[in-house]
């Protein structure tokens, strides 16, 4: 893995927060999505827990928008072994029989539940099992008070709202904290969570709220989350689409894989212009399907001919460079071998699984 990006981040002193069997201390990125299904439909939703866990979801959280739904919870512990979070609005009293029910993590933010008697109680319930707390801000939610004295969900309005609702939590020596700070803009996404890094050790769970359907909120998140990552600051992510959730985490592979957070198989393609003797367009499709399930650490290049071949793509571990109706083979040891275009998809593949 190409690592010579990271030796130079300098990371975040995180105060490590437990999620179950997950440790957030920066050492690691996790991937978390959120189920879409209907709370009320306990089959549906356990069923989407697994296909989320077998796609690579680290984190799973859940709606709780009232007590039925606490009857969800043990349901997906059941059949699934990653964390739950319980996803908790206003009601503090679904907090406390989300903790009782076995979620492995409460969010919820302490100054929209009314009163510190209420918040002393969310807590004790959290502390008494061991489970952290994540505060979640959003721009369009912003207490009117920080509204009227900012005039706008600003970084600073937002981080200062989180540092609040901390605070809540604070006073009764409570700290197993996460905190997350989102916006669907993606310029004071990103300005408030490095703020937020400035302010606090806490873990960060990083996301672009309401990114949008699959091509926009795919851009958004990984300019947001991505840029974000390669500072230091996030101890988890979320690539928030309004689509099927199991998108959220290949696209979260992906962005942790670009910056060397991940391994997998790296695909390098060049555009293709008129050299082109292949088709190049559709062979790339092919490799990146065939490879990206595959647990190796190499960088693949399929390059459309000799100038983007070995020259451009010389760091790669195997690649093909198309010529007109062949290409050729190349190693990242200096080895070539000539082969018929027909067989340049097979032939890779066939080098690929030696690596």
């Amino acid at each position: 893995m190409n690592n010579y990006n990271q030796s130079e981040v300098i990371m975040r002193n995180v105060k490590p927060v437990k999620v179950g069997d997950c440790v957030l201390d920066g050492k690691h990125i996790y991937i978390q999505s959120m189920l879409n299904m209907r709370s009320d439909d306990i089959e549906g939703s356990v069923r989407q827990a697994v296909e989320l866990e077998k796609a690579g979801c680290e984190i799973v959280r859940a709606a709780i928008p009232d007590m039925d739904a606490v009857r969800l919870i043990p349901a997906i512990k059941e059949a699934v072994r990653i964390p739950l979070v319980a996803d908790i609005h206003f009601d503090y009293r679904l907090a406390i029989e989300a903790a009782a029910a076995g979620v492995d993590k409460i969010r919820i933010n302490p100054g929209n539940i009314g009163g510190m008697d209420r918040v002393k109680q969310v807590v004790d319930a959290c502390r008494t099992r061991n489970l952290p707390i994540r505060i979640g801000v959003n721009s369009g939610s912003l207490e009117k008070e920080l509204l009227a004295k900012y005039g706008s969900p600003m970084p600073e309005a937002l981080v200062e709202s989180a540092m609040n609702h901390a605070a809540m939590l604070e006073h009764f020596d409570f700290d197993d904290i996460v905190i997350s700070i989102k916006s669907s803009d993606v310029n004071r996404m990103i300005s408030s969570y490095r703020l937020a890094a400035e302010k606090c050790s806490y873990p960060l769970h990083l996301g672009v709220t309401e990114a949008g359907t699959e091509r926009m909120g795919l851009i958004k998140s990984a300019v947001g989350i991505g840029s974000l990552l390669c500072d230091g600051i996030g101890e988890t992510i979320r690539v928030s689409l309004t689509d099927d959730p199991v998108k959220e985490i290949s696209a979260a592979k992906d962005i942790l894989k670009c910056i060397g957070k991940r391994g997998g198989v790296k695909l390098v393609s060049c555009p293709t212009c008129g050299r082109t003797r292949i088709d190049l367009i559709g062979t790339a499709k092919l490799v990146e399907e065939a490879v990206k399930d595959l647990d190796k650490d190499i960088t693949v290049a399929v390059m459309g001919c000799v100038v983007n071949g070995p020259g451009e793509a010389r760091e790669a571990d195997i690649g093909i460079a198309g010529g007109d109706g062949c290409a050729v083979i190349f190693k990242k040891d200096g080895t070539q071998r000539k082969i018929k275009e027909e067989d340049i998809v097979a032939e890779l593949l066939a080098e690929v699984d030696k690596l």
